[in-house]
This record gives structure tokens, C-alpha cells and sequence, in this order.
């Protein structure tokens, strides 16, 4: 073969190969501007999760586990992946992800009369319905949004650092019936850890997983939130009832 056709047809695999990094470049770009329209700072929402079923959701959370621990071995990881089949498909939900609505989201999601919501279990410290948020503050206005569900003797369960010390909270577990409880995910590990929260008579664990602050950021966004939250949800007492049909407990992204 002349020197001449090799260099033609080096040029036509250049060309064809820029044709394909280009193509490739203007599919990334138009997966950002898709994602930065989902990206809502006024009402404080990624409403991109609204649209994940089971496994976009599965794929969505170990990616993210993959990018914050890379100290972590393969097969550390893989303890801390959460099947698509532990997590219940919520995309027939329309309304904003939003703290207004989040009440109705889980009367729409309970499977379960009202009035249960309102209820506590007969054990102290052991909550009905978990609710993870990604900070203090985010705590406390879930809790506001919540209070529908409080009851006399049944206060919802304030599970988080802010203004909190655990040695309190571990006295508010061992000596109050609540149903629902919101925290923070390492404030929970260590709440569980001690024994002074139980998880004995939990039907769902939901994840504030919509809410993104000024910076754009969610639970999932950030290593000292996501971390933790996924090592809580893959506990083994947690997950392996995510599809436990005698005493399940349901996964929900909101």
C-alpha cells in the first residue's frame, strides 16, 4: 500500500473518530442541560427524582457511592449497593417533591388508613415511619411538615444534631411511644448502634432525597451526607426485610 492511500486513510479514521467524540460531547452537554433544568434553587428541589423508578434510582445511588468512596475495596462497595428491587417505584406521584406536599405523599404511599400514621407503636423508640434529611435545619422543617401525624403522646421523634445532644435523645427513645421519627443518617447509625432506636416495628424508611439547597446540593450529592445515608440503608436488620414479605419495610426516594 502507497504512503499516500495509508495517509487517506488515516485521515477518514480521524475524522470519523472527531465525528464520534463530537457526537458523543454534544449528548454529555445536553445531559447537563437536562439536569440543571431539574435543578430547581428557588423551590429548593431536583426534580429529577420524581421521574426514577426502582433501578434509575439504584443506578443513580451507587454512582454516587462509587465517586465518594474510592477508598473503599470492591467489595466494600458492594456491600453498600441497594438493589432496584428494594426501592418502591413512586413515579406515579405528579405533584412537587415538595415539604408542602409531603404529608399527602405519605398517606398516598402508606398503603395503610390515615389514622395509622397518627398512631404509635406500643414500644417506646420504635417508629412506624423514618424520615432521613440531609442536615439539622432540613431536619427540623420536615418535622414541621410532619406534625399532621403528632399526636398527645405521640410526638414526632427529632432525631438529628441541631440543638440535640444523642445522650437526649437516647432518654426520648427509652421513655416515648412516637411514629414518626426524622434524622439525620449518622445521628440514626448511632441511635440504632446504641439500641436506644428500634427498628422492630418499621414499615418504611423515606429519604428527603428531592431537597437541594443553594449550592444545588442534595443527600445524595454530598460525601458527608451520602456516605452515611447508604451505609444506614444497607444496614443488614434494614435491608434485608426491604423484601421480607412477613415484616417488609418499604424504601421510598421523595
Amino acid at each position: 500500500m502507497s504512503v499516500e492511500k495509508t495517509s487517506k486513510k488515516r485521515r477518514a479514521a480521524d475524522d470519523d473518530g472527531g465525528a464520534v467524540t463530537k457526537t458523543k460531547k454534544k449528548k454529555q452537554k445536553k445531559q447537563v442541560r437536562d439536569d440543571e433544568g431539574d435543578l430547581d434553587v428557588e423551590a429548593g428541589l431536583n426534580r429529577s427524582f420524581g421521574r426514577m423508578d426502582g433501578q434509575l434510582l439504584a443506578d443513580h445511588v451507587a454512582q454516587k457511592t462509587s465517586r465518594f468512596g474510592t477508598d473503599l475495596s470492591p467489595v466494600e462497595l458492594a456491600d453498600l449497593y441497594i438493589s432496584a428491587g428494594d426501592i418502591k417505584d413512586t413515579t406515579a406521584w405528579e405533584k412537587p417533591r415538595s415539604l408542602e406536599n409531603l404529608a399527602e405523599f405519605l398517606e398516598k404511599f402508606a398503603e395503610e388508613p390515615k389514622k395509622q400514621l397518627e398512631e404509635a407503636p406500643k414500644s417506646n423508640g420504635a417508629p412506624h415511619t423514618l424520615i432521613v434529611a440531609s442536615a439539622g435545619l432540613r431536619a427540623a422543617d420536615v418535622v414541621r411538615a410532619v406534625r399532621k401525624f403528632q399526636k398527645k403522646g405521640n410526638p414526632v421523634a427529632k432525631l438529628f444534631a441541631k440543638h440535640f445532644k444523642v445522650e437526649e435523645q437516647v432518654s426520648f427513645l427509652q421513655k416515648t411511644r412516637t411514629g414518626v421519627a426524622v434524622g439525620t443518617p449518622q445521628r440514626l447509625i448511632d441511635l440504632i448502634e446504641n439500641e436506644a432506636l428500634s427498628i422492630a416495628s418499621l414499615k418504611r424508611i423515606v429519604v428527603d432525597a428531592s431537597h437541594i439547597d443553594q449550592k444545588k446540593r442534595g443527600i445524595v450529592d454530598m460525601r458527608e451526607t451520602h456516605m452515611p445515608l447508604v451505609k444506614l440503608l444497607t444496614r443488614k436488620e434494614l435491608k434485608e426485610r426491604y423484601s421480607d414479605p412477613a415484616k417488609p419495610i418499604d424504601l421510598i426516594f421523595y
